[in-house]
């Protein structure tokens, strides 16, 4: 089977924990999905119209964490770690089900997503990949916040940045193709936050379930969480994390160039919403060489609720 085919997962796999900002307990069970139907949520303590697409459209709130909802208001939050995990395995297809509104924090990585879905194994199609080649490049700017994407020949690149005035973090950068580089420090990379925004973070209803077990809590120049850091760049590293989860709401793999300072959720969210806006900026390309029209994406699960 050709690497460049289709993929699910072998079985059924199942997790278990909290939410990170809704601090309710929740079960997910991520399963095995035919070729083309792509990622898709599924509330199962819902009975109606809970099915969810992950798709930059269908994202609703960008805040500390991507939600997804659909058209009648069904959501899920915290999806980006787990989203990143598949991304980096090539899982194209799955059926994620969950009985919560949000997905469970484990310990503010993708680490255990990565372990038990290679655990489960890998299961390849005979149904060819799609991919988005950028053609265009497109910058966004938000203050001191930026992005771009541009065309790349075979990778997808990400070059990352992000700047703190608390010195224990600083500036760190990092660069990594993510077909390629060993990403392992990337999965192991948690969640973090400065000890002094806990308490407004509370206050507006999020972090209800954060712990010294699912986040890198950092107060002036000492880091809380009794292990430290698991490599040097973990803060950095965590970001491109986030931004792989954020870009595979595109639905498909995605070959070009993202570089980004100080961004996070809402700016990738908002740099992709531009790509997509005009046809000229992308191609959607199957990977026998056949080029399929931009048309070709379902246009219903583009459509913004946001």
């Amino acid at each position: 089977m050709s690497v460049l085919n289709q993929k699910t997962i072998n079985r059924d796999i199942t997790f278990k924990g909290v939410g990170l900002h809704s601090g309710g307990n929740v079960t997910m069970t991520v399963k095995p999905a035919k070729p083309n139907s792509g990622i898709l949520f599924k509330r199962i303590d819902i009975k109606e119209n809970n099915i969810i697409v992950p798709n930059i459209f269908n994202v609703s709130s960008a805040v500390f964490c991507t939600t997804i909802a659909n058209e009648s208001g069904v959501s899920i939050s915290t999806i980006e770690h787990l989203m990143g995990a598949l991304y980096g395995l090539g899982i194209d297809n799955a059926l994620v089900e969950i009985d919560n509104q949000e997905v469970p924090i484990l310990d503010g990585s993708a680490k255990l997503f990565i372990e038990e879905i290679s655990k489960a194994g890998i299961k390849n199609s005979e149904a060819p990949i799609k991919i988005i080649k950028i053609e265009k490049r497109i910058e966004l700017n938000d203050g001191k916040k930026t992005i771009s994407i541009e065309p790349s020949k075979v990778s997808l690149d990400i070059d990352f940045e992000l700047k703190y005035e608390n010195s224990l973090i600083g500036t760190q950068r990092n660069f990594v193709n993510v077909f390629e580089s060993d990403l392992t420090d990337i999965y192991n990379s948690r969640t973090f936050c400065l000890f002094e925004d806990i308490e407004k973070l509370k206050e507006m209803g999020l972090a209800q379930g954060g712990s010294l077990e699912n986040a890198i809590v950092v107060k002036n120049n000492e880091i809380l969480n009794e292990e430290g850091l698991r490599n040097k760049k973990e803060f950095v590293n965590h970001k491109i994390l986030d931004c792989m989860g954020d870009l595979y709401l595109a639905g498909y793999k995605i070959i070009g160039k993202v570089v980004c300072s100080q961004g996070g959720h809402k700016l990738t969210n908002q740099l992709l919403r531009q790509v997509f806006q005009q046809d000229e900026n992308f191609s959607l390309i199957e990977i026998t060489e056949k080029h399929l029209p931009n048309t070709f994406i379902n246009k219903s699960h583009l459509r913004s609720i946001a």
